[in-house]
C-alpha cells in the first residue's frame, strides 16, 4: 500500500483547516488503506466525525469514537400526527417524558434495569469494565444523555406519527475506549492502534460488540417508554413492522471489491445497497429515511446527519435565545430547557438539504419527515 492514501470526498462545503489536518494525518497512519469523507464532516478529537476508514489489520479506536454504538432507532404509530400538534397533548407528552425517559440516569430508589442475556456484564473483557457495567451501565440503560442526543416525534408524508431517538453507549463506551487505549500503540496526533490479531485487539472488538448491543437496547427501551406516553395521550399504538435501528460509531469486518477490511465509521452510516437508514438534520429541520446505494468509493457509507457548522462554544457565543425561539417556533419543546440549548440550535448545524444533495450517489431518499415535538437533555 502507498505511504499515504488519497481521501474520497462528498462535501457540502469545504472543511475547516483543523478538519483537513485530521484527515491528512489519518491518511498517513499505518495500515490505512481507504478514507471516505462524508458531507457532514466536522471536527472531533483524534479523528473527525463524518469519516469511514478501512484498514487491513490495525484497529483505530479514535476512528470509532468514545460513544460506541451511537445511532438512531425509530418506529411509526398506527395513527396520524395531527393530535400531537395540539397544545394539550404536546404539553402532556413533554411533562411525562422526563419521568419515562430520564436524561442522565435512573434513580436507584426506583430500581435499576438488569444486564441480561447478550448484555451480561461478564461478557466484557476487563474486571474494571464489568464493575462499571454493573453500576453506571445499569444506571444509564434506557436514558437519553445530553449534547446532540435527542428524542423526537415526527410526522411523515402520510401524516403518521414517528418517534426517533438518537443515543449510544455513552459512559460505557467511554470507559471501554479508555481501558483499551492503555494497551494501544501510539501514532501521534490523537491516533493509536490495536492489532486485530492480538489478544488486546480481540478484547477491544469483543467490547465494541457489547457496547453496540447495549446502545441498541437502550434506544429500544426509550422508544417503548415514549410510545407508552403516546398511547396514554392519544390512544395510538406502534406499528411493529416499521422499526428501524442503525448505528454510526463502530468497526466491522467487511469485504470491499473482494478484499477484507476493518471498516471504521465515526459519525457515518452504513449504506449498503438497499439497506434502510436515517439521516436527521437538526431541531426544526427535516429527517430523511433513505436506502443505501452501496457506493464502493465511500466504503458503502453515508453521512449520519447534517453535521455541526459551529462548535458548541461558538454557537453559545453567536446564537441568542431569541434566535433559537424563532427557529423553533413551529416545534413543541420544553420552554424551561430552551435557554440552555443554543448550542443545539438549527443554525449551529449545516444545511441538511445541501448535505443530502452532496451524497445523492450514496443514498436514495424514501421519505421526508418533519419534527413535531423535540425532547433534549440539559
Amino acid at each position: 500500500m502507498p505511504d499515504q492514501v488519497t481521501p474520497h470526498t462528498w462535501l457540502a462545503n469545504q472543511p475547516e483547516p483543523a478538519v483537513r489536518q485530521t484527515i491528512e494525518r489519518l491518511c498517513r497512519a499505518p495500515d490505512v488503506a481507504h478514507v471516505a469523507v462524508m458531507p457532514d464532516v466536522h471536527l472531533a478529537a483524534g479523528v473527525s466525525n463524518g469519516l469511514a476508514v478501512a484498514t487491513q489489520r490495525l484497529i483505530y479506536p479514535a476512528a470509532v469514537g468514545g460513544d460506541i454504538g451511537c445511532g438512531y432507532s425509530a418506529v411509526a404509530f398506527a395513527g396520524d400526527a395531527s393530535p400531537l400538534q395540539r397544545r394539550q397533548a404536546a404539553e402532556y407528552v413533554l411533562q411525562e417524558l422526563p419521568h419515562a425517559v430520564p436524561v442522565i440516569r435512573h434513580s436507584r430508589r426506583n430500581g435499576l434495569p438488569e444486564l441480561e442475556g447478550e448484555l451480561n456484564a461478564e461478557r466484557l473483557s476487563h474486571p474494571e469494565l464489568i464493575a462499571k457495567a454493573l453500576s453506571v451501565g445499569r444506571e444509564e440503560l434506557g436514558t437519553l444523555g445530553r449534547g446532540n442526543h435527542f428524542l423526537e416525534f415526527q410526522s411523515d408524508e402520510e401524516g403518521r406519527i414517528w418517534v426517533m431517538v438518537h443515543s449510544g453507549s455513552r459512559v460505557m463506551g467511554q470507559h471501554i475506549t479508555a481501558a483499551h487505549l492503555k494497551h494501544a500503540e501510539k501514532v501521534g496526533g490523537g491516533l493509536s492502534w490495536l492489532d486485530s490479531e492480538s489478544d488486546a485487539g480481540n478484547a477491544y472488538l469483543q467490547d465494541v460488540a457489547w457496547a453496540r448491543l447495549y446502545a441498541k437496547e437502550s434506544r429500544r427501551r426509550m422508544l417503548e417508554s415514549a410510545a407508552s406516553i403516546v398511547a396514554e395521550a392519544l390512544g395510538a399504538q406502534i406499528d411493529e413492522s416499521t422499526w428501524i435501528n442503525t448505528d454510526h460509531n463502530h468497526v466491522e469486518r467487511e469485504d470491499h471489491r473482494g478484499h477484507p477490511y476493518w471498516v471504521h465509521r465515526k459519525g457515518a452510516n452504513r449504506a449498503d445497497n438497499g439497506t434502510p437508514n436515517i439521516i436527521p438534520g437538526s431541531m426544526a429541520t427535516a429527517t430523511y429515511h433513505v436506502v443505501g446505494r452501496g457506493n464502493p468509493e465511500a466504503l458503502n457509507s453515508s453521512s449520519h446527519g447534517a453535521g455541526r457548522k459551529l462548535s458548541r462554544s461558538a454557537a453559545r457565543a453567536k446564537i441568542k435565545r431569541k434566535d433559537l425561539d424563532r427557529q423553533l417556533k413551529d416545534i413543541w419543546i420544553d420552554p424551561n430547557t430552551a435557554a440552555k440549548l443554543t448550542d443545539e440550535s438549527p443554525s449551529a448545524y449545516k444545511d441538511i438539504e445541501a448535505v443530502m444533495r452532496a451524497q445523492k450517489d450514496l443514498v436514495r431518499i424514501t421519505q421526508e419527515l418533519r419534527p413535531v415535538l423535540c425532547y433534549k437533555g440539559i
